[in-house]
């Protein structure tokens, strides 16, 4: 089978199921009511439309605003594609449907193309869900407020399609997890705990504990921020990322690459039980 008809198969795959809708759905609840509470809290903050003696936090500048709230896109969002991305793989090894799979496509290394194709795929779609939701809502929100949405400026625009390329190279993080670790539990509980609690609890660390983020730059979720742009993370307590945008994408692209190739090696050509 080429890989033509082996990404076919796979993307068919996945919109046989329930599951990525599931997913899309609550995505675009998450990250509309993320977007649409924090574009009001921010814009009231900036626009200074809350009363005198409301609030005892510092005032943002206007111009920070939109990116910040558009941002929340990836920086509360990435976990979907990442899960996608893992279920996308270990589906098959879960419901025992790796072996018709491998009849069909024997080369196993077009079945794993195929599975990448699927994941981009599924990386585009959810990335437009976030999106819609994040700059849809949180720009509605913001220019309820008062403040400027900057959606007539390039660098905004610059901004979305990075978060795009965010979502995609989350997904194939997501689809080198599902690879390498068979049991789908241990991928899930796996991802959830490391985005979760594991990342955010470093980084908090290395927001003030000197030297750390020399280490936590490198982290998957902070080469994501990097990447973007902006992120509500880095810009309220967080350490700030010292990674130019390209550098935070390679830096994705390498967790990526170096899951897919451990996964490939150790698992994928593995005999199917």
């Amino acid at each position: 089978m080429s890989l033509v008809n082996a990404s076919r198969s796979e993307v068919t795959k996945q919109f046989t199921t329930a599951m990525w809708w599931i997913l899309g759905v609550v995505l675009l609840a998450y990250v509309g009511v993320t977007a649409g509470g924090l574009g009001a809290t921010f814009g009231a903050l900036a626009s200074g439309a809350l009363p005198a003696g409301a609030t005892n936090g510092p005032t943002l500048a206007a111009e920070v605003v939109p990116p910040l709230v558009y941002s929340l896109a990836t920086s509360v969002g990435y976990v979907f594609p990442l899960l996608i991305g893992t279920l996308l793989v270990t589906n098959e090894f879960r419901h025992k449907t790796l072996t018709p799979t491998f009849l069909a496509t024997p080369r196993r290394g077009v079945a794993l193309g195929g599975k990448l194709v699927a994941g981009v795929i599924m990386g585009v779609l959810y990335a437009a869900v976030a999106i819609v939701a994040a700059v849809g809502v949180g720009g509605a929100t913001l220019a309820l407020v008062g403040v400027d949405t900057r959606l007539g400026e390039g660098h905004t625009w610059a901004m979305i399609a990075r978060m795009t390329i965010a979502f995609v190279l989350w997904t194939l993080v997501g689809v080198g997890i599902g690879t390498l670790v068979r049991n789908q539990v241990a991928a899930v509980v796996g991802v959830l705990a490391f985005t979760q609690f594991v990342e955010p609890i470093a980084r908090t660390v290395a927001g003030f504990v000197d030297g750390v983020s020399a280490v936590t730059t490198y982290l998957p979720g902070a080469a994501s921020d990097a990447l973007v742009g902006a992120s509500v993370y880095t810009s309220i307590g967080g350490a700030t990322s010292t990674l130019s945008w390209w550098a935070g994408g390679l830096v994705l692209l390498a967790y990526a690459g170096v899951l897919l190739a451990l996964g490939y090696a150790t698992s994928w050509r593995r005999d199917v039980g």
